[in-house]
């Protein structure tokens, strides 16, 4: 009896080992500064954990919500590069549609369909796809790691899947939220001599939803950065928007996380407690 109760864990570890999605960043810990991600505060009721992956390498890690078809955050590495922004052809992820499925890349929609056989209908059900985001006035497909940030052309391909995508006030997307992306991003890091800077961007859930109540209308978008000089912390900060104004709240990492604690309604660490929260 105790054989086969040992032989039925082994057979469970083994099968969690063929999901990428499931086991949480188990694949891809090098994209949060120590291995460890933000702690469970932020989790959602019916959580993915997705190394995203695109030509067989690991881009950067996404806590997706399957219920609200958004993601709760993306952590990735800032590393700005030369590389030109990609065709926005947008992905979807196989492996929120089943768990046994031996997918492991973000993959395009009608592939999915046409050559994997999977309906239009078992893909919706756990995540947006690229209808969700058509005709949606004054929204933008609001990447949370966004292309900008990532070095090669694969890199930034990566970003171009929707769940690393939330709808976004347009105002906000091409606006403050740009300039903070773009250029205060960069003053930072380079000002202070960052030699790795690790980053998590997230987005706080809405009451509203958008495409028939599919998909959810986040209530505020933030991001926290942690700033390395040769492998230890010496700076960190944050920032955090409303998801209907034209306005970027610039803060320090404590203060975001207090701000998160009280929007999620329980205690919020994002860095475990490892980076300067002052």
């Amino acid at each position: 009896m105790l054989g086969l109760l040992l032989l039925q864990v082994l057979a469970s570890c083994l099968w969690l080992g063929h999901s990428e999605v499931e086991t949480p960043f188990a694949a891809c810990p090098q994209f949060f500064y120590a291995g460890h991600p933000p702690n469970d505060a932020l989790n959602p009721d019916n959580p993915a954990w997705i190394c995203q992956r695109f030509r067989s390498s690991y881009h950067y890690a996404t806590l997706y919500d399957r219920d609200r078809r958004i993601p709760v955050y993306s952590a990735y590495k800032y590393q700005p590069g030369d590389g030109r922004r990609p065709h926005s052809r947008w992905f979807v992820e196989p492996q929120l549609i089943d768990n046994n499925v031996n997918l492991k890349e973000m993959e395009r929609e009608w592939i999915l369909i046409k050559e994997k056989k999977f309906t239009l209908d078992q893909i919706k059900q756990s995540q947006a796809v690229p209808a969700d985001y058509k005709g949606l006035g004054g929204l933008d497909r609001g990447h949370l790691s966004p292309s900008g940030h990532q070095f090669s052309i694969e890199n930034k391909t990566a970003t171009f899947t929707l769940t690393n995508i939330v709808p976004q006030d347009s105002s906000l997307n091409k606006g403050q939220w740009n300039i903070y992306e773009s250029k205060k991003m960069t003053t930072k890091t380079k000002t202070k001599g960052c030699t790795t800077t690790y980053v998590i961007t997230g987005a706080v859930p809405g009451n509203t939803y958008v495409s028939d109540e599919r998909v959810n209308r986040p209530s505020h978008i933030w991001s926290a950065a942690c700033c390395l000089v040769d492998e230890e912390p010496k700076d960190a900060w944050g920032a955090i928007a409303e998801n209907d104004k034209n306005e970027v709240e610039e803060l320090s990492l404590g203060e975001l996380e207090e701000r998160l604690t009280d929007l999620y309604k329980g205690g919020v660490t994002l860095f475990n407690n490892a980076c300067p929260r002052q």
